[in-house]
């Protein structure tokens, strides 16, 4: 059976010459002269070995209690920045590989077109290869085929960047 433990003492604001700080947006100067007193409970067996530890150091327990916590912090923080640039790169490689697939699947919508025609468009088109909206005006080139247009089938435009040159 677990012992109960009383409730944890509040935190009743500075002590002796310590300051509290007020203001949780407090700037940096400021708030690295004044230091808040943090309670916390630990097992009796942990107790004696930062107790161990301080006196080996020769340093104050809350001293190396306060180190032992920044440098977790910091290396909390390189390791969130450590996976937040793979997990990037990964996301990158994913988006390239789905490219390269992409093209290896998908036929290439030029494959039939013997020539190009430069056109002059009087209504909006879109290039079959890259998907960029041709507006009404725009320069563009219509690819021509051999056979009949099949039923539904549309038009082959192409923008200047997508033709093979």
């Amino acid at each position: 059976m677990a012992e109960e433990l009383p409730p944890e003492p509040k935190d009743s604001g500075p002590r002796g010459s310590e300051e509290a700080s007020t203001s949780p947006d407090a700037d940096d100067a400021s708030s690295t002269k004044k230091e808040r007193v943090l309670h916390t409970r630990v097992p009796a067996v942990l107790e004696r070995e930062l107790k161990r530890f301080a006196e080996n150091l020769r340093v104050p327990v809350s001293n190396l209690v306060r180190t032992i916590l920044e440098d977790a912090l910091d290396v909390a923080d390189a390791a969130t920045e450590n996976v937040e640039t793979r997990l990037k790169n990964a996301a990158h490689q994913l988006e390239v590989e789905r490219e390269r697939l992409k093209k290896r699947v998908l036929p290439d919508p030029l494959a039939d077109v013997f020539a190009f025609q430069d056109v002059t468009l009087a209504q909006p088109a879109q290039c079959v290869k890259c998907g960029r909206e041709l507006p009404p005006g725009t320069k563009a080139h219509l690819g021509l085929t051999d056979g009949p247009a099949r039923p539904g089938s549309r038009r082959i435009f192409a923008c200047d960047a997508c033709i093979p040159k």
